[in-house]
């Protein structure tokens, strides 16, 4: 029987050499890091405008009910309000133009993300789903809270209003119901002649 000696794969590199190149790399970095260089100009005359976000209540914010959620929108940022968009549960908010810094943080601490495909600030009002491919305009029933008249309650906070017969299931049942009257129509025709 014979022995069969394993074939390696012969290298022309020297072992040594990925000790130099590490020493090396690191040496680098202790230069880079202890003298640090001065910053870019442009960098030097922007300041950070942002305010501070509260991460945890983001996170209750992102579990309030559209209701509530249009509402703090009204109050805190009437001009958002008047660009919302209900979308099944969810409200979208698109800008024309990029909105300032500080309503982009205001709106990200009421909860809202920012969704680069569809390129609005989503709240999901406690309703979390995946994304999607399909358009959800196709699937749920639609309105813009500013352009239909707000209804007060007794302690003056806005109530949603109910949605138009644009959902699915109210558009089926018109269907329904219109053969049955015209064919109700002509029985009457019948009957009278």
């Amino acid at each position: 029987m014979q022995s069969r000696k394993k074939k390696t794969m012969k290298t022309n590199t020297n072992p040594e050499s990925g000790a130099r190149e590490q020493i090396r790399n690191t040496e680098q970095n202790n230069q880079n890091t202890a003298a640090p260089s001065a910053p870019a100009p442009a960098q030097a005359d922007r300041k950070d405008n942002r305010l501070p976000i509260d991460a945890e209540t983001r996170k209750q914010n992102r579990t309030l009910p559209t209701p509530k959620v249009l509402n703090l929108l009204h109050t805190q940022l009437p001009a958002a309000y008047r660009l919302a968009e209900v979308v099944g549960k969810w409200v979208w908010v698109t800008f024309k133009e990029t909105p300032t810094a500080e309503i982009r943080q205001q709106l990200a601490q009421l909860g809202f993300h920012w969704n680069r495909e569809r390129q609005a600030w989503q709240h999901p009002c406690g309703k979390f789903s995946l994304g999607s491919q399909a358009d959800p305009h196709e699937k749920y029933s639609t309105y813009y809270p500013a352009h239909v008249a707000p209804k007060r309650s007794e302690g003056g906070r806005i109530k949603t209003p109910r949605r138009a017969a644009t959902s699915r299931h109210s558009a089926i049942g018109a269907t329904a119901e219109a053969p049955a009257a015209a064919h109700m129509g002509s029985r009457t025709s019948v009957a009278a002649a």
